[in-house]
């Protein structure tokens, strides 16, 4: 049983053997942060539980290497972007393979797919969901009756986060404020590929319809991300999406919810990120899994510099419990909770009472992606 944000409740999700995922990576223009962590951890968590169900999983976490924050960040530093796009990501890979994330089917770049996002504007465009005005390509919002099925967020709420969220809602160009850019003109410092609309490069949202495309199929069946994606990204990647194939593109979409400091959302603009290189350098790369995890996925949650010291002496306590045997009833106790909309909260709070008790905890937190023995 998973929350699926389109239905707004929790439902059964029962995919076939092969699971068909897609989450969305990083913009790769600064280190890993504990937001980043806690919604690749949820998708990471999510994915042992399949295996140890039994299916095969394929996911794709892109990484959009073609945007304005990576370009604007680049230009601050006076170096390449994809040399900065390279460097961060190599810093990123290193951050989820100390947090013992299993590596995905595969991370594709945004810029390795422009010929796929060419041929998928195209198909917008021949499918009478999308219009070429002024140098831009546009989708049309209009035109796809179901726009905001995702969200389910009032026309008012989508305008305000849309121009909170880098779209230019008041874009002469456009036939609604609504409308969405899938190609823009590049400007002079910015890379630029030829089409037949003119030079330039993609929209933000653009890129996870091609790779998803390209990577697993017109269908996947569970689509994932931070709640700051549901609107306006995730929103606008179904309807071009479904515009190009005529397919239902998503079956279950999930969605991982903030995290805050000082008594605000984490992010960039703010400044107010806990690193997890940082983290790192302190701390048992276990301690800092166990701390994001002891949070419920779907529940916003603020950092506090307490966290670590207990979750390290939980580990500990965790650690102790390899000396003890156990009689397989922890496995399906922390199995029987993650099945309960992933309640990691409480597949951890199995665990203590266990160790308590004098059982082993070592396959249950393995569950986790907490190794207790390790090689």
């Amino acid at each position: 049983m998973l929350y699926d944000t389109a239905r707004k409740e929790i439902v059964p999700f029962a995919p076939p053997e092969e699971v068909l995922m897609y989450v969305c990576g990083i913009t790769p223009y600064d280190a890993t942060h504990l937001g980043h962590a806690s919604t690749f951890l949820t998708y990471d968590v999510l994915i042992r539980r399949l295996i140890d169900l039994g299916h095969r999983v394929k996911c794709v976490r892109n990484v959009t290497d073609v945007d304005d924050p990576l370009f604007a960040k680049a230009r601050e530093l006076g170096i390449h972007y994809l040399d900065l796009a390279a460097g961060e990501e190599a810093r990123f890979n290193a951050d989820m393979e100390a947090l013992n994330v299993l590596p995905v089917h595969s991370a594709p770049r945004a810029s390795s797919a422009i010929p796929d996002i060419r041929k998928f504007i195209q198909a917008v465009l021949d499918a009478g969901h999308a219009y070429v005005s002024g140098d831009s390509v546009y989708f049309d919002v209009s035109s796809f009756a179901s726009f905001g099925a995702v969200s389910g967020f009032s026309e008012a709420e989508m305008k305000r986060l849309a121009a909170l969220r880098g779209g230019n809602v008041e874009d002469p160009q456009k036939r609604h404020p609504l409308d969405f850019v899938l190609w823009q003109p590049s400007s002079a410092d910015e890379p630029a590929w030829e089409t037949p609309w003119g030079p330039g490069r993609p929209g933000w949202h653009v890129e996870c319809s091609a790779l998803a495309l390209r990577e697993l199929g017109e269908h996947v069946h569970l689509h994932g991300g931070g709640a700051d994606l549901i609107f306006p990204h995730h929103e606008c990647e179904r309807a071009q999406s479904e515009s190009a194939t005529g397919t239902p593109f998503v079956d279950h979409w999930m969605h991982a919810a903030l995290i805050s400091k000082d008594g605000e959302k984490m992010s960039k603009s703010l400044g107010n990120l806990v690193f997890i290189d940082a983290l790192r350098k302190e701390w048992d790369p276990r301690t800092i899994r166990l701390g994001i995890i002891s949070n419920h996925y779907r529940t916003e949650w603020e950092w506090s510099e307490q966290l670590m010291p207990y979750s390290e002496n939980r580990l500990q306590m965790w650690l102790s419990s390899i000396e003890y045997d156990d009689d397989g009833t922890l496995v399906d106790e922390v199995r029987s909770a993650l099945d309960n909309d992933l309640d990691t909260p409480t597949a951890c709070e199995n665990i203590d009472a266990a160790v308590k008790e004098g059982r082993n905890a070592s396959a249950a937190a393995s569950l986790l992606g907490i190794e207790l023995i390790q090689s």
